[in-house]
């Protein structure tokens, strides 16, 4: 399993895609763009390219980005083995990974700016699942 993430957009998350590049760039995270810059973009084709490879375990985490975060979430959850929380901020972040796991980050590109962006990924990124059944 590699330690890279990856990253997929639809075109209302083209822009947001880029904050959240710049932010993996920044902190030493090996990334690969998987795409959904083009207008319209397929989401759905995005979505499923990387809640695939992390259910084949290709892959330990992924983070989507789309207008509102409900359909890269819908599609992501499709997949066996995936647990893709919609982080809205630091507290779900850090609620998402403690408490669910989650291994898919999806953001909404409409709801946050870069800097939350970067903060709620900073937690989600740096905080480990805490093993408790739920």
């Amino acid at each position: 399993m590699q330690d890279v993430i990856y990253v997929a957009c639809d075109d209302s998350g083209a822009e947001a895609k880029g904050w959240i590049l710049e932010y993996l760039d920044a902190h030493g995270y090996a990334w690969r763009d998987c795409g959904g810059d083009e207008t319209p973009s397929r989401y759905p084709y995005y979505a499923a390219k990387v809640a695939a490879a992390v259910s084949r375990g290709e892959i330990r985490r992924g983070i989507l980005i789309c207008g509102s975060g409900i359909g890269m979430s819908i599609v992501a959850n499709r997949f066996v083995g995936i647990r893709a929380a919609i982080v809205t901020d630091e507290a779900v972040a850090k609620l998402s990974r403690e408490h669910n796991d989650a291994n898919v980050a999806i953001l909404s590109a409409r709801a946050l700016d870069p800097k939350a962006a970067w903060r709620a990924l900073e937690v989600w990124l740096g905080t480990p699942f805490s093993g408790a059944e739920r």
